[in-house]
């Protein structure tokens, strides 16, 4: 094996790890959120001035009016020392696409955005802490996790094309319903964030009712309001019983808008048999997340529940990536196979 091909196989192999290093990211960001650990370290990046959590003497010494919980700030750094490791991996896989830069371009392309988006996140955090669960940076910080296991998984595929002809094709387009597909999935993800951290998941009792009505009071200018004010702490949330009845209104809307969507897309492509695992998944991930969201609302928010639904919608990120990269390649291959056919007939 020469020199080439083991950067490639250690590529491969750090970029999938990555994805799953990234999914534990976002479950450890989900859980220190679930048990109001958030503010667990009053700054950033250390804990009451330190590198580990302090004594009481300590902390008390650093921020008096900030009483040290020891569960929870270790819940907090736990979180910052495992998301630290993960930009140390990006920096070695985009050393790896430098040095490849000349087999392909999209490699490096993509670590650079992954770098980038690294980099980001890592102000979201500090933002998330400074701003006090600024309801805002909480969901932005969410959703940047999704996209950094996203590109993961984007680079990993790119990777596993260098050294065969499909690496040099470029991936088509998907359709216009595909893409539809694609933001109502990113608006689900937000408002799951945006209920989140503006403590809306117990707001809503009862399915499909709502709080023993189907259409509820609600207030959707108070709870859909993106320029809350900086400054109070937004833990437990801010916002009155109607403004969060309004945002869990909105999420359990917008899951039955990507449901819809999601049939629709099985069905048009149901003769394409190479689709149709790819398709299988994302409804499974789909009809999993629907379950998960139902047995939260039924069983009062259990942390258990509360984490593997945020998991539910980390799975079903990474089946609308892979169902996307293999339509965009098998519609790729029908256009050349389409191109060689016309230039046949012309010939």
């Amino acid at each position: 094996m020469d020199a080439v091909d083991a950067r490639v196989r250690w590529a491969r192999l750090l970029s999938l790890l990555g994805v799953l290093f990234t999914f534990v990211v976002v479950l450890l960001g989900a859980w220190t959120r679930l048990v109001d650990a958030g503010l667990g370290c009053p700054d950033w990046p250390g804990c009451y001035g330190q590198l580990v959590v302090p004594d009481n003497s300590v902390a008390l010494a650093h921020s008096p009016e900030v009483p040290l919980q020891v569960g929870k700030a270790w819940m907090e750094m736990i979180h910052r020392y495992v998301a630290t490791s993960l930009g140390l991996l990006v920096l070695i896989l985009t050393w790896l696409a430098w040095r490849m830069r000349r087999q392909s371009h999209c490699v490096l392309r993509t670590s650079l955005l992954l770098l980038a988006m690294i980099v980001v996140q890592g102000v979201f955090g500090a933002l998330t802490v400074t701003l006090k669960l600024w309801p805002q940076v909480v969901t932005l910080h969410l959703l940047g996790g999704l996209s950094v296991m996203l590109l993961f998984l984007w680079l990993h595929l790119r990777w596993r094309q260098i050294g065969r002809a499909a690496a040099a094709k470029r991936l088509a387009r998907p359709g216009g319903l595909w893409l539809l597909a694609v933001v109502l999935l990113i608006g689900q993800l937000a408002l799951g964030g945006w209920t989140s951290s503006n403590y809306a998941g117990l707001a809503c009792q009862g399915i499909p009712m709502c709080n023993g009505q189907w259409w509820p009071a609600m207030d959707w200018a108070e709870g859909l309001d993106l320029t809350q004010t900086i400054g109070p702490s937004y833990l437990y949330g801010q916002l009155h019983g109607e403004a969060r009845t309004a945002i869990h209104m909105a999420h359990r809307l917008g899951a039955v808008a990507l449901g819809i969507v999601l049939l629709l897309l099985a069905w048009r492509h149901r003769h394409r048999r190479h689709l149709r695992p790819c398709l299988a998944m994302l409804l499974g991930g789909y009809g999993l997340q629907l379950a998960l969201g139902i047995a939260n609302v039924l069983l009062w928010l259990p942390l258990g529940l509360a984490l593997a639904h945020t998991a539910g919608a980390a799975l079903l990120v990474l089946a609308m990536t892979l169902t996307i990269w293999r339509v965009a390649d098998l519609s790729d291959g029908w256009h050349m196979v389409n191109k060689a056919k016309k230039e046949w007939v012309h010939a």
